[in-house]
């Protein structure tokens, strides 16, 4: 397994690995694998679950996001759309129910995706200029923090703090340069720590939030 999702009340977790697959785990008496998606064809750089627990979004290495959803009547996971991108991208996240960001590998723009109230189908409806960038590492998954609105999401050597107003607009509140693509790190599920390690500095390093 190389990435985790686990649902909130933790009796389903979510996994890819790079078979190219998504399975879906329930606790019983123990954690068994209940179903496995399999229309990616490449390897799955992340996956995103949704507010409502009901949805699933990932991104591969051939350019493509799906969007997953449950179905209550089969009790199965079905893949619901298939979002074929112009890039490469290593990070995308729920921000709610009806909104999720994606990082393109290359560039200086991050997109937004909405989804529509009528068809009910995910379109990418702006951009965000950030940083300049040629990413290369995979394993730091973008995460937003609800209680204080807070998108993290690496791109390159930097580290990007943006914030989401009530309009659903996004702004670079900080950039954080590490001199380094080999970068990784998590914020804490309140937002108020942010934990790294790279390969330049060699260390763990631990920041705390503050606002001004």
């Amino acid at each position: 397994m190389d990435i985790v999702v686990i649902q909130d009340n933790e009796d389903l977790f979510i996994s890819s690995s790079y078979d190219n697959t998504i399975k879906f785990w329930i606790k019983q008496n123990e954690w068994i694998c209940q179903q496995t998606i399999t229309d990616h064809t490449s390897y799955v750089n992340q996956i995103s679950l949704n507010d409502q627990q009901d949805k699933v979004i990932s991104c591969d290495c051939d350019n493509k996001i799906l969007v997953i959803e449950y179905s209550e009547q089969s009790k199965r996971w079905i893949v619901i759309q298939n979002i074929n991108v112009d890039c490469l991208g290593y990070r995308l996240c729920f921000i709610n129910n009806n909104l999720f960001t994606f990082q393109p590998r290359n560039g200086n723009l991050m997109h937004i995706y909405e989804m529509n109230s009528v068809s009910k189908q995910f379109t990418k409806t702006k951009d965000i200029t950030v940083n300049q960038g040629n990413d290369n590492w995979s394993l730091f998954p973008q995460q937003f923090i609800k209680q204080k609105q807070i998108l993290v999401s690496k791109h390159s050597g930097y580290v990007n703090f943006i914030r989401k107003t009530e309009k659903d607009e996004f702004k670079v509140q900080q950039s954080i340069q590490f001199n380094t693509n080999k970068l990784f790190g998590q914020l804490s599920d309140d937002g108020e720590y942010f934990i790294t390690w790279d390969d330049k500095s060699q260390e763990i390093q631990i920041r705390k939030y503050r606002e001004e």
